[in-house]
């Protein structure tokens, strides 16, 4: 009689060429092999002829386990098989604990296996590459209450989520609860992929969006795999960058910076009370409050329709080439790669030599005086103001001159004097597009965010901003 012993083993998701060959090898030298009915068909082919096999139907995990250390007891070397990896979700925790229940000698050997959601993530491309979790959604052993718990809290710490037992005939709603919490925590952009038989003749790979994924395409034989905020399709794949690329130019990588501002985005928008509205007002009004923490701009910012649109394009398209700030402060906040990535300068006509002699020489301000001068240089800039009234006043007499005909305007100036009426002054002024902050609140800053606002809006459909910070 030889030393009692059962090996737990893994046997993958279903393929021949996914059982590791120290599993292949404890299945041949077995005595006796036992596992669910359906998993034999796997491995049938490597178990030697004298073995005893010992299959049983669903739900009879606990006989199987006592079968196997009965048989054990007697001296034989028992494999016990378990689909994907026999720790999870498997047989190895019910072997173990039996162990404890019966003070068996019986040793016990876990042999790990690929699982199910290791399987479908290589089918899919590389969605699990950063931190994860596996929930199953099966109430058999686990109370719901518990399973919603664990839910919200993988969604709020944007792990990549593994499910398994998404749906079966007496579980029909729980995925569709589960893409509901989600939704409240993620975007609806977020890759989902999901497979059906993950390595199995009938293997069926699909990847779709939080948003757009169908419960009613789910089954018991499906794994689904939920991405992070950092999940991207690309090329029909499902890949979750580990962050390699993150201090890389171009392409779909991502900074810390950028990380934390599209976390932030998507805040913002779960907080908006109006959040249908069309998307230039949208990505304007998200970089403002971003930028200020202050939700009154959902009642105070302005969009000319189609303003960032069109303004976008004038850049894109090199018709605007220059952008001309009534301070430092407002050109010092645009950010640099933007302008690079278009073509544009920013010009402020502050700091220039001939501002404070014709200031002085015509009794204006100074920031008049820089738009004067702008004007006469670069009539048909995007015009930025972030601090002076007069400044936006100036520019509003030299449209009516016929002196200016700007590319648009950002009308954000701030204070208590002429503020209100200098952006009122500049409304009549409807075939150029206007970007204005109503009343009192404005700055160099909030002017600043909404240059960015313009120069990035083609990453507003994704909500991706931050690409150049």
């Amino acid at each position: 009689m030889g030393n009692p012993r059962i090996i737990v083993a893994g046997i993958g998701p279903g393929s021949a060429g996914d059982i590791t060959p120290a599993v292949l090898e404890a299945v041949r030298e077995a005595d006796v092999i036992i596992g669910y009915k359906y998993y034999f068909q796997f491995i049938a082919s490597f178990v030697k002829p004298e073995a005893v096999c010992v299959d049983t139907g669903m739900k009879k995990e606990r006989e199987r386990a006592e079968e196997a250390f009965l048989q054990a007891e007697q001296g034989k070397t028992v494999c016990v098989v378990s689909s994907g990896d026999a720790g999870i979700y498997g047989m190895a925790p019910l072997i173990w604990e039996m162990k404890r229940e019966r003070g068996s000698d019986v040793e016990i050997e876990v042999l790990p296996g690929i699982s199910a959601f290791q399987k479908a993530a290589s089918l899919l491309g590389a969605p699990i590459g950063h931190d994860l979790c596996l929930i199953s959604l099966s109430d058999l052993m686990t109370p719901w209450e518990k399973i919603e718990r664990r839910l919200v809290s993988a969604a709020l710490g944007d792990f990549i989520t593994a499910v398994y037992n998404p749906r079966s005939n007496g579980r029909y709603w729980q995925l569709y609860r589960l893409q509901e919490i989600f939704l409240q925590h993620r975007s609806p952009d977020t890759p989902v992929g999901f497979v059906r038989q993950a390595g199995r003749e009938d293997q069926q790979v699909k990847l779709t969006t939080l948003g757009a994924l169908d419960p009613e395409q789910v089954d018991m034989f499906t794994v689904l795999l939920i991405g992070n905020s950092q999940s991207y399709s690309w090329e029909g794949k499902f890949i979750t960058p580990r962050g390699y690329y993150r201090e890389s130019e171009g392409g779909e990588t991502r900074g810390i910076g950028q990380e934390i501002m599209v976390e932030s985005f998507r805040t913002i928008e779960k907080e908006l009370r109006h959040p249908d509205i069309p998307l230039g007002r949208k990505w304007a009004l998200l970089h403002a409050i971003h930028t200020t923490a202050d939700f009154d701009m959902e009642n105070i910012l302005r969009v000319d329709d189609g303003a960032l649109e069109t303004l976008y394009a004038g850049f894109a398209e090199a018709r605007i080439k220059t952008i001309v700030t009534d301070v430092t402060m407002a050109a010092a906040g645009i950010r640099k790669g933007a302008l690079q990535r278009l073509g544009a300068e920013v010009k402020c006509y502050l700091p220039d030599e001939r501002v404070a002699a014709m200031a002085a020489e015509q009794g204006i301000t100074r920031t008049q005086a820089g738009i004067r001068l702008a004007v006469e240089e670069h009539p048909d800039a995007l015009f930025v103001f972030g601090n002076a009234p007069t400044a936006l006043m100036e520019l509003c007499h030299l449209i009516r001159l016929g002196k200016a005909s700007p590319a648009g305007i950002v009308a954000a100036p701030v204070g208590f004097v002429h503020v209100r009426e200098s952006k009122h002054m500049v409304k009549p002024f409807r075939n150029i597009p206007k970007v204005i902050i109503e009343g009192r609140k404005g700055g160099s800053n909030l002017a600043a965010t909404l240059v960015n606002a313009i120069l990035c809006f083609n990453d507003a459909e994704a909500l991706k901003p931050g690409r150049d910070v």
